[in-house]
């Protein structure tokens, strides 16, 4: 009976830690740092100064599909309509640190 509980036990634990993603092992206060020196002269306070309802606040974050680190990462990278791309401005490492200062800071209402 020992023997059946723990090979279900340990199939739930391979099943869960399977399908798990991997976490996001970014810097959000080196991501300040960053966003400090490359965006806040659009972003300030997370505001939009270009196109005011695009905002990095998580409402609009989330109305634009852009509440995650992933999609922050590509429009960072890549730009997008009045957005420049940065990927030839910042590596990889910051840019997935900026990422996850907006986010945090989307989370706590850029306060």
């Amino acid at each position: 009976m020992k023997k059946i509980i723990t090979v279900i036990l340990l199939g739930i634990a391979i099943f869960t830690f399977a399908f798990i993603p991997p976490a996001f092992a970014a810097d959000a206060a080196s991501g300040a740092k960053v966003f400090s020196a490359n965006c806040v002269s659009c972003h300030a306070g997370g505001k939009n100064l270009v196109k005011a309802d695009k905002s990095l606040k998580k409402d609009a974050l989330e109305k634009y599909g852009l509440y995650s680190a992933e999609a922050i990462i590509a429009q960072v990278t890549n730009g997008k309509n009045a957005m420049p791309a940065f990927s030839k401005r910042l590596k990889p490492e910051q840019i997935e640190n900026v990422a996850a200062y907006v986010l945090l800071q989307a989370d706590k209402e850029w306060k």
